[in-house]
């Protein structure tokens, strides 16, 4: 074959840095906007980014010559940086160190693109770190709670 072809969906979640919540209901929407900037700087595709006051999902199209993990930490750097210039009240904003990374299947992404945009109803029964977990279960991750 002499052409490539992949559609490299993924499910990242990542909290603030001890799940404090500097996220508020103002500056989300910016926020969102420039994740979804930061996304594209990395050739990728953002199909929808949300989250509350101490997380943020972003469900991307992501290019397959890139590794996740830089993608991510590039993401999680840049944004941190913005966001504590950007934002008065956010001067020493931080994401937490680790991530959630998992892969979507093209028949999943209209059903992962309506939990990222509900995010907001979705925690009012649901704590991140109930969420969390369970996704960690669905896609067959050990885990020890310690370091969640």
């Amino acid at each position: 074959m002499s052409s490539s072809y992949c559609n490299l969906l993924y499910h990242i979640v990542f909290a603030t840095k001890g799940r404090e919540p500097w996220l508020t209901a103002a500056i989300r929407p910016r926020i969102h906007q420039y994740l979804g900037g930061a996304i594209r700087s990395e050739q990728g595709i953002a199909l929808v980014v949300n989250g509350t006051a101490d997380h943020v999902h972003i469900l991307a199209k992501l290019r397959q010559d890139k590794a996740i993990s830089k993608i991510v930490g590039e993401i999680k750097a840049n944004s941190s940086s913005w966001i504590s210039r950007a934002f008065n009240d956010a001067a020493g904003f931080a994401s937490q160190e680790g991530y959630g990374a998992f892969t979507v299947s093209e028949s999943q992404v209209s059903r992962v693109h309506r939990y990222i945009e509900n995010q907001e109803e979705h925690h009012r029964r649901v704590s991140f770190l109930e969420e969390f977990k369970v996704l960690l279960k669905a896609h067959g991750l050990p885990f020890d709670e310690r370091y969640l």
